[in-house]
């Protein structure tokens, strides 16, 4: 890792304070001495660390939030996103508009650097792994459109002289994350057998949420020069779907397995499923399932000297432990973030069968 010759930020704003990688960074922050500001429109209704943290609710489309928010803070860590769950307007006005508000106003007060956490929906369904940054973009719904859109609000920013760091995870997981991951976690829990699409031999690459943290740290913290760049980041350590997938069903203890099915069928099942409103997952998931799916973290290495701790297996059993710690707490809930089960919708209905 390169010496950092900059002085690293005392207070940071984390916008999406209150979601999944929001308390995760927020608790990371404070174990390392940051003054940290989250600005969520969910309440921080975090015990632990409540009285740490200070939380402005308000949305990263409210000019006025956004400001307030902004206040005395050395650098920013821009996590807020509407997920692909969201109305399409909703997702293009937070994700694109709001991502322009939040590192213009960053900007304009003076702010450092701003860390825009991307994704790696930005390359679509690739055809060749793995994938490196230079790789033509290529959004898969509106979300993946989305977030092309704002990286490139985060480039021009950037050219107009705001640090941008732009990192590009694969799916994160460990500890709080439910959403869509809900869905294996219940099935392994409650002893069924949990269905695949294709033939679950496709290796498909994760990230545990802690190793995203210290990415970001990273950014924060290394020479303007190093990190003033964008980055892939998944886990170093990962097999196939149906490996992965399958050392959940072994840690529940039923000796259940996972059963593959034919991933044509599959995908145009799930496609009318979800022009009914009535399939717990989106395209890009649905589409990707089955094949492989990687990207090339040599960058992340090299340039800011990052390493993963975590396998896709070490992730997922992680995040297993945890709810099966906390599951009563989510009884009946369910909503569109990471940090409730997404609705099971009709496929819920299939567990009877497993």
């Amino acid at each position: 890792m390169m010496p950092s010759t900059d002085t690293p930020p005392r207070t940071v704003l984390v916008t999406g304070g209150a979601g999944f990688l929001g308390i995760n960074l927020v608790r990371f922050l404070l174990e390392r001495g940051h003054s940290v500001v989250s600005l969520d429109l969910a309440p921080f209704d975090y015990p632990d660390v409540r009285e740490q943290v200070t939380a402005v609710r308000g949305d990263i489309r409210d000019e006025r939030a956004v400001a307030e928010a902004m206040a005395g803070v050395d650098a920013v860590v821009h996590a807020a996103a509407a997920l692909p769950l969201y109305p399409p307007e909703e997702i293009y006005t937070t994700d694109v508009e709001g991502t322009r508000l939040v590192l213009a106003t960053a900007r304009r007060q003076g702010v450092r650097r701003a860390v825009h956490i991307s994704s790696t929906a930005v390359y679509g369904i690739p055809d060749h792994h793995p994938l490196v940054e230079g790789d033509r973009l290529d959004g898969v719904g509106p979300y993946g459109e989305a977030k092309i859109q704002a990286e490139l609000v985060a480039i021009e920013e950037r050219a107009k002289g705001l640090v941008v760091p732009i990192i590009r995870p694969k799916s994160f997981i460990g500890p709080e994350r439910l959403g869509v991951f809900a869905l294996l976690y219940d099935w392994a829990l409650d002893g069924r057998n949990f269905p695949l699409i294709g033939s679950g031999k496709n290796r498909y690459q994760f990230l545990d949420v802690e190793d995203l943290c210290r990415a970001i740290y990273l950014c924060l913290t290394l020479p303007a020069e190093a990190v003033n760049d964008t980055f892939n980041v998944g886990a170093a350590e990962f097999g196939t779907m149906g490996e992965d997938y399958q050392a959940v069903l072994d840690r529940a203890g039923f000796g259940k397995k996972v059963v593959p099915f034919p991933a044509a069928p599959a995908i145009w099942t799930l496609r009318g499923l979800e022009r009914l409103g009535v399939s717990p997952l989106y395209k890009w998931v649905y589409e990707t399932a089955s094949k492989d799916s990687f990207v090339s973290i040599e960058k992340a290495r090299s340039k800011l000297g990052w390493q993963p701790r975590f396998s896709n297996q070490d992730a997922l059993l992680r995040n297993l432990d945890w709810y099966a710690a906390h599951r009563d707490r989510f009884a009946g809930a369910s909503g569109v973030s990471h940090r409730v089960p997404w609705k099971q919708g009709a496929i819920g209905t299939l567990k009877r069968f497993f």
